[in-house]
């Protein structure tokens, strides 16, 4: 990390990437569209609160584009976030992230950028803009302690062949990913935040807003990062969770009122 100041932010090389903020956007929803998403095992956190967080981070040595949706959950004890995808413009990081940590990766187009105080973004994946916001940075918020965050992702792999019938070669295991931050920079932003109809990232649907969106730009200081196997889920409950849409894990057909074509 470059140097920082709490009131002037990150200082860094003209065109430097490595210092983009995030875009954190929060918003509260029913406790009961949190439940209907989560695989059975999971728990609903103690907030019914979606977490969309738009970013450009270096990945592979150059820009990666992204949009994560998490909704507050527990397991095992551990409140954290659940992750029903990340949407990513680098296609070389989608598979192996798949396969090694069951990471809900997939391919989105993403633009996001600040000029000067106003903060934009836009994602889409397969023709639907889902996600639009546009505001205005309003002030510099006080850096938060370092703290910690938990992470679930699902690692599942079905039976190879076409047989109907229930099977695995890898039965679903939640992956934990834990995380220590601290912050160089953080920003107020008041702007709006837009979900579209989407069949293949079905927010507006699933996750209804039911109260006030409120958004910030964080510049995160990386402190550590653990992913580990933290446990199993039960292999015929999850069973209808299996079916996703695209790489993320949005319920597709056997799980949900309707998935992509």
């Amino acid at each position: 990390m470059s140097d920082t100041n709490q009131e002037t932010g990150p200082q860094g090389n003209p065109g430097e990437i490595i210092n983009w903020p995030m875009l954190k956007i929060k918003y509260p929803t029913t406790p009961e569209a949190i439940a209907a998403v989560l695989p059975p095992g999971i728990e609903p956190g103690a907030n019914p609160t979606v977490t969309l967080t738009v970013y450009n981070f270096p990945v592979n040595n150059e820009p990666e584009f992204g949009v994560v949706t998490a909704v507050d959950a527990s397991f095992n004890g551990n409140e954290g976030l659940y992750t029903l995808g990340y949407g990513i413009d680098q296609e070389a990081a989608i598979f192996i992230s798949q396969e090694t940590n069951g990471q809900p990766k997939y391919p989105c187009a993403i633009k996001f950028f600040r000029m000067l105080d106003k903060v934009e973004a836009k994602c889409e994946h397969q023709g639907y803009t889902f996600l639009e916001f546009s505001g205005n940075v309003t002030e510099t918020l006080e850096n938060p302690d370092t703290y910690t965050e938990d992470e679930f992702w699902i690692k599942v792999s079905r039976k190879v062949g076409l047989a109907p019938e229930m099977g695995y070669d890898f039965p679903p295991h939640v992956v934990r990913v834990h995380s220590t931050y601290g912050t160089a920079h953080m920003e107020k932003i008041e702007g709006n935040l837009t979900l579209n109809e989407s069949p293949w990232d079905p927010i507006k649907e699933r996750l209804p807003i039911t109260g006030p969106v409120t958004a910030h730009l964080w510049t995160p200081i990386f402190l550590g990062r653990e992913i580990t196997l933290d446990g199993k889920l039960d292999p015929q409950e999850f069973w209808s969770h299996v079916d996703v849409i695209s790489g993320s894990r949005w319920l597709g057909q056997n799980g949900g009122p309707k998935k992509a074509a």
